[in-house]
């Protein structure tokens, strides 16, 4: 009895906190979630987006948050070289080289999906399905900075007090 008595008072002790490869696998692994729930509902519910089963559209889900995470980490890195100089030019080529990486990525990544799943996954619509892509595109997007707020809105306030 002693035994499982000290047992469970190490692991009320125990802190449970992740560390930096942890927090990277979870938050990969939600952001995933994320986009295969909002591919699989507008794969239910608009006739835009056809996906021919939950495994292609979880592949397709992995294949959009390596490419969407690519293409952030070159807009931040090519933003962060444009701050870096003065004037005004800086900032115009700044504005622009956003532009053409946010939009551009968005056509790779369609290509990238036509190429890998061809008529398995399918955008259909205005402008030969780029509308619907883009549309779930910015609706993963959105999804996306909502799990985040409401993650650190969870925070726990108490484990944030002073050191003494």
């Amino acid at each position: 009895m002693t035994d499982t008595t000290e047992n469970l008072g190490k692991e009320a002790q125990r802190y449970y906190g992740f560390n930096t490869p942890q927090r990277l696998f979870v938050g990969y692994t939600l952001a995933v979630l994320v986009d295969l729930t909002v591919l699989n509902l507008f794969e239910e519910y608009w006739s835009y987006v056809t996906i021919q089963s939950f495994t292609i559209s979880l592949a397709a889900a992995i294949l959009l948050q390596v490419l969407l995470k690519l293409s952030i980490a070159a807009e931040h890195r090519i933003a962060n070289y444009f701050k870096s100089k003065k004037g005004l030019s800086p900032k115009v080529l700044r504005g622009l080289s956003t532009w053409a990486i946010l939009v551009g990525s968005k056509i790779i990544m369609l290509e990238a999906i036509n190429i890998l799943f061809g008529d398995k996954v399918v955008f259909t619509g205005p402008l030969n399905g780029v509308v619907a892509f883009f549309a779930v595109i910015f609706i993963i997007l959105i999804a996306e900075i909502t799990v985040g707020k409401i993650y650190f809105a969870l925070e726990d306030k108490t484990a944030k007090s002073p050191a003494t």
